[in-house]
C-alpha cells in the first residue's frame, strides 16, 4: 500500500480505478451500476404515468410533473422523472417570442405612484394586479383583461372583448369586486399606466370602494411581474396551441382554461405546487408587511 492509498485499499480497488480511467467512467457510476435498482416493472409503470401526465399537461417540465406524481401518492425523485422523460423524448412546449404591447400611456389622465415596491402581501385581497393582452382569432384580434390576487395567483376577474376601451378593464374589475367583496381601505390595485386604468371611469370605481391605486413605472414590466407571468402562462399553455374561430369560441376556451385549469388544476411553484383555489382554502387573513430594507427606509 502506498502513501496515496487509503487504509483498506485493495488490489481489486486499484484494478477498478484503472479500468474506470481507461473507460472514462467514474467509480461512483461503476458502483452505482451494481447497486440496487428499481424493478423493470416499476420503471415501466412510472414511465406510463409520466406519459399520461405529460400528455394531459403539455407545458409541465420535469419538476412540475414530479410534484404532480407526488400528489397522487407516489414517492418519486425529480431526477428520475427527468431521466425517463429524456428516454421517451417528452419535451414540454415552450413560449413564443414577445408580443406587441396593448397599453397606451400617452394620455391626459393622472398617473398614480407605485405603492407596491417593497410590499409583501401576506393574505388574500391585499394586492390585486391587472393587465390586458391580445388574443389572435382566425381573421381578427380580441383582447383579454384580467385581475389577479397577487398573493394566491388566482384570477379573480376577467373579460374578453373585441376592443381596448375602458369598459373591457371595467368588466374584469366588476367581476373581481363582485366575487371577492374586499373591505374598504384594505386593498391596493396595481396596473400599468394604460389609459384603460387611468381613465376617470376606472379610477372612480376604485375610489368608490376605497381601494388604493398604484401604477407601474414607465417601461418597467417588473413592477407588474405577477400579471406578466400569468399572461406568459396563458399564451404558452392555452393561446399559442389553439386556433379560435370566433370571439365566442375564444371566450369559451379561454374561460375554461382560467376557471378550470389555471385556478383549480395547474400546480404553481410559488404556492408550494398547489393550485390557487386549493392554496386559498387554508389561509387566514393577516396584515401585509414591508420587507426589511423598505421598513428601514421609512425610519
Amino acid at each position: 500500500m502506498t502513501a496515496a492509498e487509503p487504509q483498506g485499499f485493495s488490489q481489486d480497488d486499484a484494478n477498478i480505478r484503472r479500468l474506470c480511467a481507461l473507460g472514462e467512467a467514474s467509480r461512483a457510476g461503476y458502483y452505482r451500476h451494481f447497486g440496487p435498482h428499481a424493478p423493470a416493472r416499476e420503471d415501466a409503470d412510472l414511465r406510463d404515468l409520466i406519459q399520461r401526465e405529460a400528455l394531459a399537461h403539455r407545458h409541465y417540465g420535469y419538476r412540475r410533473l414530479a410534484h404532480a406524481l407526488r400528489r397522487q401518492g407516489l414517492i418519486v425523485n425529480a431526477k428520475r422523472v427527468l431521466r425517463l422523460m429524456r428516454e421517451d423524448n417528452l419535451l414540454s412546449l415552450r413560449a413564443k417570442p414577445f408580443v406587441p404591447r396593448t397599453s397606451d400611456s400617452r394620455h391626459r389622465f393622472a398617473i398614480r405612484p407605485n405603492l407596491t415596491r417593497g410590499l409583501l402581501p401576506t393574505g388574500l385581497d391585499q394586492l390585486w394586479v391587472a393587465d390586458i393582452t391580445y388574443v389572435r382569432l382566425a381573421e381578427d384580434f380580441v383582447y383579454l383583461a384580467v385581475v389577479i390576487d397577487a398573493f394566491s395567483r388566482k384570477v379573480v376577474g376577467w373579460a374578453l372583448a373585441g376592443h381596448l376601451e375602458a369598459s373591457l378593464a371595467l368588466a374584469a374589475l366588476d367581476q373581481a369586486l363582485a366575487a371577492r367583496q374586499p373591505p374598504p381601505e384594505s386593498l391596493i390595485h396595481h396596473s400599468d399606466r394604460g389609459v384603460q386604468y387611468a381613465c376617470s371611469d376606472y379610477v372612480e370605481r376604485l375610489e368608490a370602494r376605497k381601494i388604493a391605486i398604484s401604477m407601474s413605472r414607465p417601461g418597467n414590466p417588473y413592477d407588474n411581474a405577477k400579471a406578466e407571468s400569468f399572461m406568459k402562462t396563458l399564451k404558452t399553455e392555452e393561446v399559442n396551441g389553439k386556433a379560435y374561430a370566433t370571439i365566442d369560441d375564444a371566450r369559451r376556451q379561454i374561460g375554461d382554461f382560467i376557471e378550470t385549469v389555471y385556478n383549480r388544476q395547474r400546480l404553481h411553484s410559488a404556492l408550494g405546487y398547489k393550485p390557487p383555489v386549493e392554496f386559498e382554502a387554508g389561509l387566514r387573513p393577516v396584515a401585509p408587511t414591508l420587507n426589511q430594507d423598505e421598513a428601514l427606509s421609512l425610519n
